[in-house]
């Protein structure tokens, strides 16, 4: 158990993936969840080698490819829950939900041509939906205190400020009501 505090209320549902939706640059966006083939890594690969190491945070993502190949092979685990937007054939963005005792951390990154479109609120959303039909309570995360429009796009989506005494702000939701014997 963390010393975390979650709201008593449960988020609005969300649609779990597959689903498509038109971005503000009318383009096709599909989120599906990862399938774990070699194709779909090699694309995440690509996507991450190609990131703008300006919108990097917190060390992540990784900036040279054999770190980032190690990196992905902690995140696409079994045990984590990842969903992939694509336009067509490219990676726009990825969302992952990684255990964390009694809870699972949410990590986000849209591809920087892809950023300011709507499509990261769609992917957390999608990712919320496939954390909640898969069994997931309770999601956190942090987030840089000066990086705004990542504040705001978590406030959007439901997300309530935990922790706000370092330079980062801890976030959490609630998805599901906690077991009958654990308790409120």
């Amino acid at each position: 158990m963390s010393d975390r505090t979650f709201s008593d209320a449960v988020a609005d549902p969300y649609d779990a993936p597959p689903l498509s939706f038109t971005d503000r640059e009318d383009r096709t966006i599909e989120v599906r969840a990862y399938d774990g083939s070699d194709e779909e890594m090699e694309a995440l690969v690509e996507m991450y080698d190609a990131f703008d190491p300006s919108d990097r945070a917190q060390g992540i993502p990784p900036g040279r490819e054999d770190r980032i190949r190690d990196w992905l092979e902690n995140i696409l685990d079994e045990d984590c829950l990842n969903v992939i937007a694509w336009d067509g054939g490219e990676v726009a963005g990825h969302a992952t939900l990684v255990p964390d005792g009694d809870a699972y951390e949410l990590a986000i990154f849209v591809h920087q041509t892809y950023q300011r479109a709507g499509i990261g609120t769609r992917l957390i959303k999608a990712l919320l939906g496939y954390g909640r039909v898969s069994g997931v309570e309770k999601v956190w995360l942090t987030v840089e205190r000066w990086n705004r429009a990542a504040v705001g796009l978590y406030q959007t989506v439901g997300f309530e400020t935990s922790d706000a005494e370092s330079f980062e702000l801890e976030m959490t939701i609630r998805l599901a009501e906690p077991p009958d014997d654990e308790g409120g």
